[in-house]
């Protein structure tokens, strides 16, 4: 049977059996936001992928659920914690984090970036470079992982470093799958 007689003959409802929980789960498509190097966060070219509301387990249950699922498309070597309250930024990996309860004000790409609002249910996946802070949260509970299991650097935006940030940056090559989709959608889509 060819593609179009089988949807027409089990309607376009009848797809979602086929697709995966979370997709169903997300409102709407994945936001990306570009930063500029501002002289002291040097940010990427390649986007910073938001997914809202992109599963439905909260507390410990969601913790487990995305450190399984992160782990399952080889985002690992994570952690549970919030999100450091000083502009930083990672040159050494790319960071997913996903928010599994709670809600906070995020400052994204450095002082001269973006203030985002998350909450539980959100995935952001953080390009190296990308400067990152939180600016007040309420119960946040927070899973981040890297690709490959990559260690992670913490830098500042201070003098002294850059170049060598900039050519970590550089150096890192695409992740072989998005933290939540997997090996074709998402970032593999975005960023290639």
């Amino acid at each position: 049977m060819n593609r179009q007689k089988f949807i027409t003959s089990i309607g376009l409802a009848g797809l979602t059996i086929f697709l995966p929980k979370t997709a169903l789960s997300m409102t709407n498509q994945p936001q990306k936001l570009f930063f500029k190097d501002d002289g002291k966060i040097p940010n990427n070219k390649l986007p910073l992928i938001l997914y809202k509301n992109a599963f439905d387990d909260r507390g410990s249950r969601g913790a487990s659920w995305l450190e399984k699922r992160f782990s399952d498309n080889n985002w690992t070597n994570s952690w549970r914690n919030g999100i450091y309250s000083f502009h930083h930024y990672h040159s050494t990996s790319h960071e997913v984090l996903g928010i599994y309860s709670g809600s906070a004000l995020v400052h994204l790409g450095g002082e001269e970036g973006e203030k985002i609002q998350i909450e539980a249910g959100d995935i952001i996946i953080i390009p190296a470079g990308v400067g990152h802070k939180n600016l007040g949260s309420k119960g946040l509970g927070v899973v981040g992982a890297y690709p490959d299991g990559r260690n992670w650097d913490l830098n500042h935006g201070l003098p002294g470093e850059r170049p060598k940030a900039d050519e970590n940056i550089a150096a890192l090559p695409i992740p072989n799958a998005d933290p939540l989709l997997g090996p074709h959608d998402g970032l593999k889509q975005i960023w290639l």
